[in-house]
């Protein structure tokens, strides 16, 4: 992983989600309608909340829509969390030279399409795969 600038905003937002949830964000994007939280790995519960009760106290506050991402340690399955719920057929990763940009291809059911396809949530997920990954995503649709 490279190194990651967050800005004055990015870093508000990850003051006012913690306090919020309990949970700790590693990184956040705020991107048009919409703010993507990256959790450590076992702090999901805590930002979603029983019923999703924080999460929506968390658009609330935002006036956004809220995506939160469980990190992991592990390549392909921080793919997989990045689309969650959709469950991910495949993942093929293409590794590139030491300070190269890898590939990962994401193949999806053709009934998630739209869940995997949504403009906004796909460039948040793009966006941390580079960010935590170098990782350049591409989503197929089988």
């Amino acid at each position: 992983m490279g190194k990651m600038r967050l800005g004055s905003d990015e870093i508000k937002s990850i003051a006012v989600f913690e306090n919020m949830t309990g949970a700790i964000a590693k990184d956040c994007i705020n991107y048009e309608d919409a703010i993507g939280f990256l959790v450590r790995e076992g702090d999901m519960g805590l930002a979603i909340g029983k019923n999703g009760n924080r999460i929506e106290k968390v658009q609330e506050k935002f006036g956004k829509h809220i995506w939160v991402v469980e990190f992991s340690s592990d390549k392909i399955k921080f793919i997989k969390n990045l689309f969650q719920p959709v469950k991910i057929r495949n993942v093929k990763i293409y590794e590139a030279g030491e300070g190269s940009e890898s590939t990962a291809i994401v193949e999806a059911r053709r009934r998630d399409q739209r869940m995997v396809k949504d403009k906004t949530r796909l460039n948040i997920a793009k966006e941390l795969a580079k960010r935590h990954y170098n990782m350049n995503l591409k989503v197929n649709i089988k």
